[in-house]
């Protein structure tokens, strides 16, 4: 091989090398480090517990959302006048976990054949929502619950909403982690509440929790 065929066979090659390490960086950057989204699933210590159990899944924020009350308090949203629920902002990796996994598994974790009520808890704090952050989101979630209606274990109808999400406001940090901060009364919660019962009973095998 000559010196002039050598000069474009490298040419080639770092042509063809740069290429790569372009698809590379921009795969890398068409997918964001990290997302979130809202979900309301009634008591919040359990949804927490629920999701930070999911790999992918970076941080869990209980709160209150969809009311009409700016930063509201535990006491407010609990008297039921403010519209808000019970929620949890999910921190997630798409590149490890994506959003529709994420979807589906809150199905799992849910009854969502009762309205504005979880297992033992009454009201419109505890009903159950997909509180989308974007319009992406929104579609997935639709067609998601859409796509549960023909495959539901159980006859009744599934009544939790999807929606466009608003403001979040974080709830006092004595919730923040109230499962691994009081492991006992969290357990004792849960399990007089019935929500693991009741979700084997509607989900059998397919019961996230």
């Amino acid at each position: 091989m000559n010196r002039l065929s050598l000069r474009l066979a490298w040419r080639f090659a770092w042509a063809a090398l740069s290429l790569a390490a372009a698809a590379c960086a921009l795969a890398q950057t068409a997918v964001p480090p990290t997302a979130k989204t809202v979900f309301a699933g009634g008591c919040f210590w359990c949804v927490e517990s629920d999701f930070d159990k999911i790999p992918g899944v970076i941080s869990t924020t209980s709160g209150y959302t969809g009311g009409t009350v700016a930063n509201p308090s535990y006491e407010q949203v609990s008297s039921k006048q403010t519209g808000h629920a019970e929620a949890v902002e999910v921190v997630f990796d798409p590149r490890k976990v994506s959003y529709e996994q994420l979807v589906e598994r809150f199905w799992r974790t849910i009854d969502p054949t009762t309205k504005d009520r979880q297992f033992c808890d009454f009201g419109t704090p505890y009903r159950t929502a997909i509180f989308a952050q974007d319009g992406a989101q929104l579609k997935a979630a639709e067609a998601s619950k859409a796509a549960l209606e023909k495959s539901k274990p159980f006859k009744e109808p599934i009544v939790t909403e999807v929606v466009m999400g608003g403001p979040f406001y974080p709830a006092e940090e004595y919730h923040q982690d109230y499962y691994k901060k009081n492991p006992l009364r969290y357990q004792y919660y849960r399990s007089s509440c019935g929500r693991d019962a009741r979700l084997k009973q509607l989900w059998g095998e397919q019961a996230g929790h």
